[in-house]
């Protein structure tokens, strides 16, 4: 009866295995074609959230930077860019392809990078915020995620994370 337990627990982390490196078994074009679709869902991300904030805003302040992004626009080698501005107050997003990986992050991610807040009087006394951020590879579905080094955090990347970072520079 224990021997059925441990080949049943055994059976199950063989499952669990499998699952966690299905990500790994992707062709390059797959990968390149996800790694895209990640950028482009994260710079969505900021547009939806620059436009929310317009919406209540007369005149709009709130700036991203670039405006516009298609998948064309990613670049595989080499960092990206976002950047939402308003008037100094910055959240600057950087990322770049990654091969898969959970080095720095316990779920397979593709695409690597910061991002970083901050306005004048933090530039002035060198007291930028920044946290680590993953396009993971889940089970159906793919998600930007962020870590908060400096207290342990860790989340889902969205406008709830862009506001909490705006709130702090205003």
């Amino acid at each position: 009866m224990a021997d059925d337990e441990r080949i049943a627990r055994l059976a199950k982390q063989i499952v669990g295995d499998i699952r966690q490196d299905q990500p790994l078994l992707r062709t390059e074009v797959e990968l390149v074609a996800l790694r895209r679709q990640g950028a482009m869902e994260l710079h969505t991300i900021c547009a939806d959230f620059v436009a929310s904030v317009n919406r209540n805003l007369s005149p709009p302040v709130l700036e991203l930077s670039p405006p516009e992004y298609t998948a064309e626009m990613f670049r595989g080698s080499g960092v990206n860019l976002i950047q939402l501005n308003a008037q100094g107050r910055i959240i600057q997003i950087a990322f770049e392809a990654t091969p898969v990986s959970t080095e720095k992050f316990r779920i397979p991610y593709i695409l690597e990078g910061e991002v970083r807040a901050f306005n004048q009087e933090m530039l002035d006394r060198t007291q930028i915020r920044n946290q680590a951020l993953f396009f993971c590879l889940e089970d159906g579905r793919n998600t930007w995620r962020y870590i908060e080094w400096l207290h342990g955090r860790t989340g889902t990347f969205g406008r709830d994370q862009l506001v909490s970072l705006l709130e702090r520079l205003v």
